[in-house]
């Protein structure tokens, strides 16, 4: 089962990640020339301006954008976490209700499997394709950045951990919402759509202290970036509440699966 799982799923995690990997790279190496001192000085020029609280809400008041990596770590990683988020997303959003929508349910109907063994073959090649997604575009950027001067590789290797608190509870959640759906079609717009009101809700609570309370309403505050920038450290808490919120949420498609009328 797990064999199968990933030749279905193995074509699109390659195209997504080809084409992430390929458009950082394409910007890795196009930015040393496209950010002169010229450029720079017009740049500095536009953040000015710009809001404390809008610089804020994509870390640009903490990384200068005069290098790739400076770059990566404002609107580069912003654009990272989201489209990995979507990622994840659709999968969860989708593994469970392939089956039904194209019938195959029945199939695996006949055989003599329990549902169970279903859910944790999907669970684990969904899991293992985002971490290595995630594995992959950090490794291929790594690389990039050796070849483009100095930067903080303990401030890497934690960034670069961070959009796995993001992916799975997205993953799960979405997996969970799932279970009450019979066709793929009905997913895909609420999966997206969680995803921009998640995103959307971060940058708003960075963006001024009265919207600060909207930080605990959004999955994307578990990225815990600000932290690994100013402090070089992951918020334990952080890890603590993406976990439970991936375990709880599959644990519950476990029991609503189990339950389910499979048509």
């Amino acid at each position: 089962m797990i064999r199968k799982e990933i030749k279905t799923y193995l074509k699109g995690f390659i195209i997504w990640t080809l084409i992430i990997t390929l458009l950082y790279l394409g910007v890795a190496i196009l930015y040393p020339h496209v950010i002169t001192d010229d450029t720079m000085k017009s740049m500095d020029e536009l953040m000015k301006v710009f809001s404390p609280e809008i610089l804020k809400a994509f870390n640009m008041d903490m990384a200068s954008m005069s290098s790739y990596y400076g770059w990566f770590k404002t609107e580069g990683f912003t654009f990272l976490l989201m489209i990995i988020g979507i990622y994840a997303s659709i999968l969860g959003s989708n593994i469970l209700l392939v089956e039904e929508s194209e019938k195959t349910i029945e199939y695996l109907g006949t055989l003599p499997m329990k549902r169970s063994k279903i859910i944790t073959s999907k669970i684990i090649v969904s899991i293992l394709f985002i971490l290595l997604m995630i594995l992959i575009i950090s490794l291929t950027n790594y690389i990039a950045l050796l070849s483009g001067g100095d930067f903080s590789h303990k401030e890497y290797l934690l960034l670069s951990i961070t959009p796995v608190l993001i992916a799975l509870p997205l993953y799960s959640i979405n997996l969970f919402i799932s279970t009450f759906m019979h066709k793929t079609k009905k997913t895909l717009g609420i999966s997206l759509g969680l995803v921009f009101i998640f995103y959307i809700i971060n940058i708003l609570s960075d963006m001024t202290e009265k919207a600060k309370f909207l930080k605990y309403f959004t999955i994307y505050t578990l990225s815990d970036v600000r932290n690994v920038i100013s402090k070089l450290r992951i918020n334990p808490m952080m890890v603590l509440i993406s976990i439970a919120i991936t375990i709880a949420f599959i644990v519950g498609t476990y029991i609503r699966y189990n339950k389910k009328e499979l048509v």
